[in-house]
């Protein structure tokens, strides 16, 4: 038997994780496998904050900033600092169709090598079309902060893509 919170938890759940997905997706510059564990991983600290979260003023950007923290924290384990890159994926997953609001193949590629926050920054305001303020209250950090990690993020993009002009096209 299910309680009234496991109940709007649970209708939380089946409407909006297609989209934390999708922003999974982006923050992790299109790591399916690192997107649905940061998913989960989110799903299950909203859970536990659950009435915090109904109380925020911002339930919008209280999402977010848990999103950020998780991939943050993700990024700490242990397990993640021991992984070695490797030439070939052995497992990676077909590519789906773009859908509307979805980055192409390049970008998400020149993404993957900018930083975690720099990355956040850049989808908060570019993709998801945040203003200053809002980024950065879902990075906690200040408006200054954010503008540069703006800045500094698409000036690496572009550098990365000078490299490499096959990314801009695919």
């Amino acid at each position: 038997m299910r309680s009234e919170r496991d109940e709007q938890f649970h209708r939380f759940v089946v409407s909006r994780r297609s989209g934390l997905v999708r922003t999974a997706t982006l923050l992790t510059a299109g790591d399916a496998h690192l997107a649905e564990d940061l998913v989960q991983s989110v799903l299950t600290k909203l859970y536990v904050a659950w009435p915090a979260f109904q109380r925020a003023d911002n339930p919008d950007g209280y999402l977010r900033r848990v999103m950020v923290n998780a991939l943050t924290d993700e990024r700490r384990r242990w397990w993640r600092r021991r992984e070695e890159p490797m030439a070939d994926v052995p497992d990676l997953p077909e590519a789906e169709p773009a859908r509307h609001g979805e980055l192409a193949e390049g970008l998400r590629a020149a993404l993957k090598q900018l930083p975690p926050r720099m990355r956040a920054a850049l989808v908060f305001r570019y993709v998801y079309d945040l203003d200053v303020a809002d980024t950065a209250d879902a990075l906690g950090c200040s408006e200054g902060t954010v503008k540069s990690q703006t800045s500094r993020a698409l000036d690496r993009l572009r550098v990365v893509i000078g490299q490499n002009p096959t990314l801009a096209h695919r």
